[in-house]
């Protein structure tokens, strides 16, 4: 059995998509992790946006940021669908650690029981 993993993947669209087209290629790769089983799926549409060098002629792109667990197989067949289809102009998908995720919710709740450190300031 293979074990899933926490992934964020982040692509761009093309920003000559109509808003109806981009929703459909949103729910089409949505669809697409739903059928390969994956879990705790999770869409942040960042918007449009300008890209910082062109990408295939293009100088804006549409931003989507995807968090899910999956297997390393799907991931494979997800990057395969990105590079076959022609709405996507790039993508990125990294794996998430456990570890990593758990700590930086808990630096974010300061200690109440922590003693606070004064910084003293010189005046001039």
């Amino acid at each position: 059995m293979t074990v899933k993993r926490l992934y964020e993947t982040m692509y761009i669209l093309r920003p000559d998509l109509p808003d109806q087209d981009a929703d459909a290629a949103i729910a089409k790769y949505q669809d697409f992790l739903v059928q390969q089983e994956a879990e705790d799926i999770t869409i942040q549409h960042r918007g449009r946006r300008r890209l910082a060098y062109d990408i295939k002629g293009h100088r804006e792109g549409i931003y989507i940021q995807v968090n899910y667990s999956a297997t390393p197989k799907t991931i494979e067949t997800l990057e395969r669908t990105f590079r076959l289809g022609d709405d996507v102009i790039r993508y990125l998908t990294v794996k998430l650690e456990p570890e990593a995720v758990e700590e930086e919710e808990v630096d974010a709740v300061p200690d109440a029981e922590a003693p606070v450190e004064e910084v003293a300031v010189a005046a001039e």
